[in-house]
């Protein structure tokens, strides 16, 4: 089966689950269901395969630890928690959970008491953060599923049976990350149905792969990826496509403000096979509590911060001693914090580290502080290019947004302006980066060709005479797409409609002589 296929049918399987699933509760507010579950059958389909594949090797062919008693299971404990960073009973794994889940009169406690054993058996571990508050978003005795109990329990059937009939099994097996694609399909589908509440945390993949593109650009690997805003992780992930596991040495790191959101990054990392000791992602305000300070610097950046948002600015005496806002001597405005990311941002990039990030248009030429921050920036040669991006990209808002790429280590004193508000194809009400769209933005960011219409490399001088003005549409000229008029050729026209108009009210004239004559005689 090809790989479209393939991702064809489970996109198809996901779909009928939510269509099926939905109406006492909101399909935004499901997807913490759908993802949970599959979370859940991932870790047990994991930790069952790791322990089959170890007896197999050793000779045990006809080993299945589904099968194995949970007593004999519990010997295993301690070393599983130590090579997995978590520990399931066989009677808890999704497998057999399932098989009795529709006369289960308790389903929904057996679900909650299986939740709890997973986070508690990573407790005291170094996978404890990784795993605890993994499930808080998976009530299962929320009204949302249901007024009793009975009702309750035959939505949870309903999505147990669904997530077991998907093709997710075996992923060695697939031609396509299995888990990892259901996961970025679902998160696009609720997405796009969740207005506002949807962009805020999940860049779409075209996005997604562009930042990452121009962030390893000229590189083969990368100490770490770190993301200050990382929602539900998309855009560290894309990091490993870009350069393959093995390059992305020591992992994934990001922090992620919103509780719900944080869970979901987490459970991403593990749909998407990374171990727990391959990433690192904390839950707290970026600006104010980094989390992060031992890890910094990090080689590659990639972020999509939420636009213009509070924080707390000057009413924190403490920030502007802040060692990564300091250096600018002004803090970013309290009603809008895109440049206080930016510079954070800039604060853990390592010497030979870049950073792509998306943002706000109007930090581009906005006076007062932000002007401040701009010209901090330009002065210190930090600064790699600037892209204007189409509008409508992205999930919730229309805004054309703009990506800033920044650099510690440039070889020259320029800063590359492209204009690729064009480079787009509509899709339904959106519009998206195919990858002839993606190469062309990237072929051009690595070349830094001057391009009429297109692209301008800024010169320091260039940028100081604009008082740091970074708006693409400043340095790159507008391609004129109006119709050119000749006018020597118009005139002429003109009169010969004129002359024309004239025989015309000659012959008329005549006509009606004519006719008045006639009728003259007949009189």
């Amino acid at each position: 089966m090809s790989d479209n296929n393939e991702r064809d049918e489970l996109h198809r399987a996901i779909w009928s689950i939510a269509d099926d699933l939905r109406g006492s509760v909101d399909g935004w507010d499901f997807k913490s269901y759908v993802l949970g579950t599959m979370f859940y059958r991932y870790i047990s389909e994991n930790l069952t395969n790791y322990v089959n594949d170890g007896e197999h090797a050793a000779g045990t062919t006809d080993f299945d630890y589904a099968l194995l008693s949970d007593e004999k299971a519990e010997e295993a404990r301690t070393s599983l928690v130590e090579e997995k960073g978590f520990f399931m009973l066989p009677s808890e794994l999704f497998c057999n959970v399932c098989k009795d889940a529709a006369e289960n009169e308790n389903l929904n406690e057996k679900l909650e008491q299986v939740f709890n054993h997973i986070e508690n058996s990573a407790k005291g571990s170094e996978a404890e953060s990784n795993f605890a508050g993994l499930f808080d978003d998976f009530d299962v005795n929320s009204n949302k599923l249901g007024a009793t109990v009975a009702r309750r329990n035959e939505k949870l059937v309903k999505l147990l049976k669904g997530i077991a009939e998907m093709k997710l099994s075996d992923y060695k097996d697939h031609h396509i990350d299995a888990f990892g694609d259901a996961y970025e399909y679902l998160m696009t589908m609720y997405a796009s149905s969740a207005g506002k509440s949807g962009g805020e945390f999940f860049t779409p993949a075209d996005v997604s792969e562009l930042l990452t593109q121009l962030g390893t650009v000229g590189k083969t690997e990368v100490n770490k990826v770190y993301d200050p805003a990382c929602g539900s992780g998309s855009l560290l992930l894309k990091a490993e496509k870009a350069l393959g596991r093995e390059g992305v040495r020591q992992g994934y790191f990001g922090q992620e403000i919103n509780i719900t959101t944080y869970n979901l990054c987490r459970i991403n990392m593990f749909l998407h096979d990374v171990g727990f000791d391959k990433f690192d992602i904390a839950c707290e305000d970026t600006l104010t509590k980094p989390q992060h300070w031992d890890d910094e610097p990090f080689e590659l950046i990639v972020s999509n911060p939420p636009y213009s948002i509070h924080w707390a600015g000057n009413d924190d005496a403490t920030l502007i001693n802040d060692p990564r806002y300091s250096p600018a001597g002004v803090l970013a405005p309290k009603s809008k914090a895109d440049l206080a990311f930016i510079m954070h941002s800039l604060a853990w990039l390592a010497p030979s580290g870049t950073a792509a990030i998306v943002c706000f248009p109007g930090i581009m030429y906005r006076g007062g502080a932000e002007r401040k921050i701009r010209k901090y920036l330009v002065d210190n040669n930090f600064i790699d290019c600037i892209i204007q991006l189409p509008s409508n990209l992205f999930f919730g808002t229309s805004i054309a947004t703009c990506i800033m790429v920044m650099k510690r280590g440039k070889s020259d004193n320029k800063t590359l302006f492209i204009d690729a508000s064009k480079e787009c194809v509509k899709v339904t009400n959106n519009n998206r980066l195919s990858d002839d769209n993606i190469k062309n933005i990237v072929d051009e960011y690595t070349s830094r060709a001057e391009v009429k219409h297109f692209a301008h490399l800024a010169s320091f001088d260039d940028i100081k005479e604009q008082d740091y003005n970074l708006s693409v549409s400043t340095y790159v000229e507008a391609e004129d797409t109006r119709e050119k008029v000749d006018i020597v050729k118009l005139n002429a026209e003109i009169e010969e409609i004129v002359m024309h108009e004239q025989i015309l009210r000659d012959k008329i004239k005549k006509i009606v002589v004519a006719i008045e004559g006639d009728h003259n005689a007949s009189v």
